[in-house]
Order: C-alpha cells, then structure tokens, then sequence
C-alpha cells in the first residue's frame, strides 16, 4: 500500500488557507487533513461544516475530515454535504458504532474509526470489516505540536497484524500528531499508510512542497 501524506490545515495560517491548501496540493499531498474539534470531547474549539466547504472549493484532493466531537451523529450530514471524502468518529465517542458507521457510508463518505492513545486496539475487532480506515492517535487529541507517544508503534503494528489477520490489507492506517521526519519512518515500519503532519509541513522553515518532499522521503527510508 503507498504511502499518502494528508497535511493538517490546524497549523497552517488560517487568514491564507486557502493558499495553505492550494500549496500543498501542488506540493504533492494526497490528502487534505481537517480537524474538527467542539471544546467537550477534546478542550480546543477549532472548524466546522463551512469551513471544510470552503476548503472543498480551493482543492481537488479528498477531504479527510476527522471529528474529534462528541455526539457525531448530529453532525455527518452537514459534514458530508460540505464536501468531506473521509469521516472519520471516535470509538469513544460514539454509542452506537456500527449505525455511526453505516450512516457515513449512506451519505456518501468513506467512513473511519479513531482510538485514543489509551484505548486498546482490542475496542475495533468488530468493526474492522465495517471501515475503510482506522485512524492511530500518536498524541492526546485536542492540540497540535504534541510530542509522539512511544508506545504508539506498538499499537500501530498489532493494528496490522489484525487486519492481516482478517484479510483487510486495503484497509488504510492512519496516524495523526507528532509526525515529522523522525517519527515518519517508525509508524511506516510499523504498519502506517496515511501520515497526517501539521506543524511539520505548515511552518516558516521550508516551503509547504520542500517540507511535504522532506517528509515523503522520510517516510520511504530515503532522503530529501
């Protein structure tokens, strides 16, 4: 499975985003990451549905839309209708997993599940089959520029070798928070197949497309 790149616009210059977005698609991202945050489930407040329209207006690329809220049901339509490609629910955030999951589809998304960093992976073994990605929280969701949890290759790679295990090698895992080029080989290694970076691509040190190549060939063992 190649590796995509989905770039979060939660650290680019929101009074440039549109030119954030539009950089790191011509700078080679798959994905455009959007994180979705109502200040109850995790302490920060960040976008909503017309946020991510907007974005869906600048670019061609899939919107990733990862909603850190709790109650998610209330809200998939309007993320859907806005334009998102993937959604993506907390298991712990939602009741009724599976209806969370089949509603995504039913709209027209590519539906996802998300584990907190404390979680056991145990928690997905009967909707593995339902989703098309697992996202891997490398950081406590809520903030950007946290520091990559350790244990998390651990859990990415037995993420993997239960999906193996199944028979849902398509099955995309993806890692959000501490992603840079240090930690982009590891949860390769381990198992990783979509690498969600905000801080390490939307920064004043490089280009968008010079962080985004650093970052790719990072990610494949080479170098930049």
């Amino acid at each position: 499975m190649s590796i995509k790149l989905a770039p979060s616009i939660l650290s680019a210059d929101f009074a440039r985003l549109a030119d954030a977005v539009q950089q790191a698609e011509a700078g080679g991202a798959d994905w455009i990451h959007l994180d979705v945050m109502d200040g109850h489930f995790v302490p920060n407040l960040t976008i909503g549905p017309a946020v991510v329209a907007a974005v869906r207006r600048v670019t061609r690329l899939p919107l990733d839309v990862h909603l850190m809220i709790e109650a998610p049901d209330r809200l998939l339509e309007a993320f859907a209708d806005a334009g998102s490609d993937l959604i993506t629910v907390h298991q712990e955030a939602c009741v009724h997993l599976h209806r969370t999951v089949e509603r995504i589809r039913e709209l027209g998304a590519r539906p996802g599940v998300s584990l907190n960093p404390a979680t056991p992976i145990v928690m997905l073994d009967e909707i593995l089959p339902c989703v098309d990605l697992v996202l891997i929280m490398t950081v406590n969701p809520g903030f950007g520029g946290q520091r990559f949890i350790e244990s998390s290759p651990a859990r990415i790679a037995a993420l993997r070798d239960g999906l193996d295990a199944l028979g849902l090698q398509d099955v995309e895992i993806e890692v959000d928070g501490g992603i840079a080029e240090a930690t982009a080989p590891i949860v390769v290694e381990a198992g990783a197949s979509v690498l969600v970076a905000g801080a390490a691509v939307f920064n004043r040190d490089r280009s968008v497309a010079d962080n985004l190549a650093r970052l790719r060939a990072a990610a494949s063992g080479g170098e930049a």
